[in-house]
């Protein structure tokens, strides 16, 4: 019943944010003029920050209770309807946790930035849960993923190199979005969010087509955007390695039935590893020996890339954009003028200000750019060492880094519940 009224609740959001872009066009003026950015929503008062952080707090400390201790996906699903509601819908998605990110980018980077109390509650707070419980956040705080959660209705499992391939994009996305952020450029997390549009109902088309193509994706993958996109998750999932509560798919001894791994729909469980043979150890130390040597070469490898690319992310900046506009202009190469051209014409300022400025943005492209290179390099030789360490596995764990704290392994686990001992029955006489 919940999942459904939330599903009409995003198909009415939809619907709305459609309209909203149909029916409230822009004004046409004659004259070259760009209409100023909304803040949506608007600026709370003081005392509505302060409990927007208890809301969190309290949500995020009631998520590590049910998905731990109590271990209810029943009741782990109605915390995920409240914070939709709360998260999603009544705040409109700001401030995002997800989003928080590029505040601390900038603030470490500029020193006059100063990182308002509620966004560094709701960067902080998530983290420091993941440190002690694991993805709780995840699990049933975050609206967007809870937006994922209440539309996934028939799951598919997506092939295990496809997954892992996918599972290097939030890096990409988590490094590129700190030095789009740390050069002024753009805070792309929030200008491509796919769901805030349906939170706030209103945006562009283009971003209503891609927020419905995600929710779309959402019903038969379990939360793509989590999964193969979210630069938050990248932190939460460092921070759960060290939890010291974390969940366990099991309350009593595994019986290794396989159950929960069907039941997850984010390949979140690994399964019971063979005992390696003399060989197999030689060759897994073979391939981890090898992997060292490379990791600096991949490194130095991709800063040297990064680097390379640094003209292409350069241009990503409007000011970059500008200068090269208007030298281009200046040179008769293009004939006519844009609106940032011309606009700098009126203001009367010198085109060797513009090309000075662009020239310090471009700088600071080619060291962030090589740094995210050099991290990408990093990224991926880091995760062959780890798939070349098979580390032995007597039952089904649930992958710490990638688990979602959904409980829904607790509901398929026939050790979990009292009526476990007859599915224990029909188990063992279809192995037999």
């Amino acid at each position: 019943m919940l999942r459904t009224v939330c599903i009409v609740a995003l198909l009415v959001s939809v619907s709305g944010a459609a309209f909203a872009i149909e029916n409230f066009p822009r004004p046409d003026f004659s004259e070259g003029y760009q209409a100023p950015e909304v803040t949506t929503p608007r600026p709370k008062a003081e005392l509505f920050s302060y409990i927007d952080i208890a809301v969190l707090f309290l949500a995020l400390m009631l998520s590590a209770y049910l998905s731990l201790k109590k271990r209810s996906r029943r009741d782990l699903l109605v915390l995920v309807v409240f914070s939709l509601l709360y998260f999603g819908f009544y705040r409109q998605g700001c401030i995002c946790s997800v989003g928080a990110i590029q505040n601390v980018a900038l603030t470490l980077a500029d020193g006059e930035y100063v990182l308002p109390l509620v966004v560094g509650a709701f960067f902080g707070l998530p983290l420091l849960f993941a440190l002690f419980f694991g993805r709780v956040f995840c699990g049933a705080v975050c609206p967007l993923g809870a937006a994922q959660e209440v539309v996934l209705l028939h799951p598919v499992k997506v092939p295990a190199w496809l997954d892992n391939g996918l599972r290097v994009l939030p890096y990409a996305y988590l490094g590129l979005a700190v030095l789009l952020v740390t050069t002024g450029s753009a805070f792309i997390i929030c200008r491509y969010d796919p769901f805030v549009l349906f939170f706030r109902l209103g945006g562009s088309a283009g971003m209503l087509v891609f927020g419905v193509v995600v929710l779309l994706l959402a019903t038969v993958i379990g939360r793509p955007y989590c999964r193969y996109v979210c630069p938050y998750g990248v932190l939460l999932g460092w921070l759960s390695v060290f939890a010291r509560w974390r969940t366990s798919i099991s309350p009593g001894e595994c019986v290794n039935c396989h159950l929960c791994a069907d039941a997850c729909p984010y390949g979140a469980i690994r399964p019971p590893t063979p005992e390696p043979g003399t060989i197999d150890r030689r060759e897994g130390k073979g391939r981890l020996a090898l992997l060292l040597v490379l990791l600096p070469v991949l490194v130095a490898g991709g800063a040297g890339l990064g680097w390379m690319s640094s003209p292409m992310l350069a241009r990503i900046n409007d000011q970059v954009r500008l200068a090269e506009r208007l030298w281009l202009e200046e040179h008769g190469q293009v004939e006519g003028q844009t609106d940032a051209s011309e606009a700098y014409d009126i203001q009367g300022r010198p085109y060797m200000e513009a090309y000075r400025e662009a020239t310090i943005i471009k700088h600071k492209f080619d060291i962030g750019s090589a740094i995210l290179g050099g991290w990408l390099g990093l990224v991926f030789a880091v995760r062959m060492i780890i798939a070349s360490v098979r580390r032995r596995r007597e039952t089904y764990e649930a992958d710490v880094v990638a688990c979602m704290s959904c409980a829904r392994c607790y509901a398929s686990c026939p050790v979990e519940h009292a009526g476990g001992s007859a599915k224990l029955v029909q188990h063992s006489e279809r192995t037999s």
